[in-house]
Formats: C-alpha cells, sequence, structure tokens
C-alpha cells in the first residue's frame, strides 16, 4: 500500500480568523523572511533563483475564438519559491488577472496559495492567496518604514488608495508611532474618500483626502506609493522634502533630480538582477524597464549615475547590520519593493500552523493510496 495523503484547504474566511490581517503579525513575519533572503536561505524561479515568476500574457489579437486577448492588468503568473529557516518549505503563489473582474463583482486578481512538503512534493496546505498577497505587500514597505524612516515621523501620504494601498497603510502605521496625520491621494477621489474614513475609523488619525499630487505629497515625512500601474505618478524634487522616506510598492517615475538625490534602498538584490537579465533577454530593454518598479533606476545604472546593483543598500542587509540605514535627518530614501513568492510562502506558512493550532479549514483527501506508485 502507498502513503496516505490529505491537505488542509483553507478558505479566505479561515485565512481571516488565523490572523492574515494582523497587520503587526505580518510586518514580523516579512522582516524573518528578508533575513534569509540576505542570508541566501531562500529559491525562486529561472536560472538564477530570483525570478519574480513566469507569466502568461495574451496577445493584441488571435485567429482562435477562445484564446484570451490583451488587457489592462490582463495575465497569469505562477511564482514559485522555497524559503529555508524554520519555514523549510516549497509552493507557489498562482493568480489570474484581469481589470475587467470589477465589472463582474471579483477583485482584479483571483489568486491561490499552495504549501508542498519539500521533499516529496506532497500538497500541505492549499489557501485563498488574495489576502496573504495584500498583506504581505503592505508588511514588505512597513520593514521599510521600521528601518529607514525618521522616528519622528508625523505625516504619511498614501498614493493609491485601493485594496493594496489600505494593506499597506494598515502595516506601515504600526511603525510609525508618532503618526498625527495621513494624506489620501487617488486617480479617483472615491477610493481616496473611503480610505481617509477607514484611517479616521480605524486608527483614530486625522485624515484628508488631497487630489492634487504636489499638494499631498509636499512637506511628508513618509510617502507610500500603491497606486495602479494603470495611474502612471510622476515626482518633482521641489515637491519632496528632505529626510523624507518613499516606499514604492507600485510604479513611479520622477525627475532624474529626484532619483538623483535619493539614497536607493532595494528588498532583494538578486531580485533586481533578474529584472535586468529579463529585460537584455526580451530584446527591448526601455519598454521592459517601463514595466517594473525599479526600472528608472536601472536606466540611471546603465548610464553610471546610480551605483550598481552591487554597490547598493538592501533591505535584508540592513536588517541584519551589515549596511547601514538612514544616516542623517536629511537623508531622503526610497524603498524599492516588489513582490516576492517567498513572502507568500511565509505569512501562508504561519496561517496554516495558526490553523492547525486552531482547528480552522478542511481536511480534503488527495488519495487514500495513490494509483501509481512507481
Amino acid at each position: 500500500m502507498g502513503k496516505r495523503t490529505e491537505f488542509l484547504y483553507m478558505s479566505e474566511p479561515d485565512c481571516i480568523a488565523a490572523g492574515v490581517l494582523d497587520a503587526g503579525k505580518c510586518v514580523n513575519n516579512a522582516e524573518e523572511v528578508f533575513r534569509l533572503l540576505a542570508q541566501g536561505d531562500y529559491l525562486m524561479g529561472g536560472n538564477n533563483h530570483n525570478n519574480h515568476g513566469m507569466y502568461i500574457v495574451f496577445p493584441q489579437t488571435t485567429p482562435f475564438p477562445n484564446m484570451p486577448v490583451a488587457g489592462p492588468d490582463r495575465r497569469f503568473v505562477a511564482m514559485p519559491a522555497y524559503l529555508g529557516g524554520r519555514f523549510n518549505i516549497c509552493g507557489q503563489k498562482w493568480y489570474g488577472s484581469n481589470a475587467a473582474n470589477k465589472e463582474k463583482g471579483l477583485p482584479r486578481s483571483v489568486l491561490m496559495v499552495t504549501l508542498n512538503d519539500k521533499d516529496t512534493g506532497e500538497p500541505i496546505c492549499y489557501m485563498s492567496g488574495n489576502l496573504i498577497s495584500a498583506s504581505r505587500t503592505g508588511a514588505v514597505p512597513a520593514v521599510g518604514a521600521r528601518y529607514l524612516a525618521g522616528k519622528d515621523a508625523e505625516i504619511l501620504t498614501c498614493v493609491g488608495c485601493g485594496a493594496i494601498g489600505k494593506a499597506c497603510l494598515d502595516a506601515i502605521v504600526t511603525e510609525m508611532p508618532e503618526l498625527k496625520k495621513v494624506i489620501c491621494h487617488n486617480h479617483s477621489e472615491a477610493r481616496a474618500i473611503i480610505l481617509a474614513e477607514h484611517v479616521r475609523k480605524v486608527h483614530g488619525i486625522e485624515a484628508v483626502v488631497e487630489n492634487d499630487l504636489a499638494t499631498a505629497v509636499q512637506d511628508v515625512d513618509v510617502i507610500s506609493v500603491a497606486a495602479s500601474r494603470t495611474a502612471p505618478l510622476h515626482f518633482k524634487r521641489e515637491w519632496i522634502k528632505p529626510g523624507c522616506t518613499i516606499l514604492a510598492s507600485g510604479p513611479l517615475q520622477c525627475d532624474e533630480s529626484l532619483w538623483m538625490d535619493m539614497d536607493i534602498v532595494y528588498d532583494h538584490i538578486g531580485l533586481h538582477h533578474a529584472y535586468v537579465e529579463d529585460a537584455i533577454m526580451s530584446g527591448d530593454k526601455e519598454k521592459y524597464y517601463s514595466g517594473v518598479i525599479g526600472g528608472p533606476v536601472y536606466r540611471l545604472i546603465d548610464c553610471g549615475k546610480k551605483p550598481s546593483l552591487d554597490e547598493s543598500l538592501s533591505i535584508g542587509r540592513i536588517i541584519l547590520g551589515e549596511q547601514p540605514a538612514r544616516t542623517s535627518e536629511e537623508q531622503i530614501i526610497c524603498f524599492i519593493a516588489c513582490g516576492m513568492a517567498v513572502f507568500d510562502l511565509g505569512l501562508g506558512y504561519d496561517l496554516y500552523r495558526t490553523a492547525l493550532e486552531m482547528g480552522i479549514g478542511q481536511r480534503l483527501l488527495l488519495w487514500e493510496s495513490p494509483a501509481q506508485c512507481e
């Protein structure tokens, strides 16, 4: 007889019950994952073990009647990884994305996370991934705020007020003990109004809506950028005060003078090397750079105007004490944070362990005994 295999299924309500919306817990989990990244105890996709993931993107036209065609935010992505340390787990996040989902009452992306036994490949847990992805996305810039923002920072501007912007806000608030005011800016004012009300109701902090981007980011201490790729932003140097920390979880453009005045801290140098390698392989670096958060900085590196990736700062090495964090009150810092599957695995694993302890989720049978046992 072969081995009986079952796994835990966790719905979105199960993930909520297990603590996926506990921002402080998510930030601590993300910091632990950053340590493992800096130590090298991880693997991601691609020959370089650092790829964000493998994409299916659709053509502009097709002769096949059932094949999807290109559209805003329309793609499928597989993001496999291994995460070491106490997690010691393999798995992946898989998602489909389509901006038109909103018309059907669905979120833009529908995500699932799978955890697998690193030795046998058996599924351990199959779980709803939307809140995992949003919470870990919010937790990553919050780790940046923990180490890079001024300790007396009082004003936070949220540029992008959708689901990811809200997740970033909820996590960053935990790392700004002196926070007194939140400014909400969004391409659609309605979203900004909703987020401002959330800030007042949940966090008890003053919140205002500001439709003019220049006004929204002037004289503030921390800027969280989590706007959609379909809503491009451009920051001017004169808008940003000395000592400001920009937490870039979404794409932004800046005057070259602002990029030059900012110290760049990356989430993980290996990931950005992988992006540059993919840009070269694409045959059109400029177009590829336009689609990734770090693209504007890569251009300046190529021109010799910014330090190479290997000479740059990374949050993991700052956490380990191998590189300095903020060195002056006047220093302007931009933390570039892109998505990595290791964060989904790290948070997913802790939610899974909590679910086991609390009796949350459903046990599902894969097989009593595999029909094929080679």
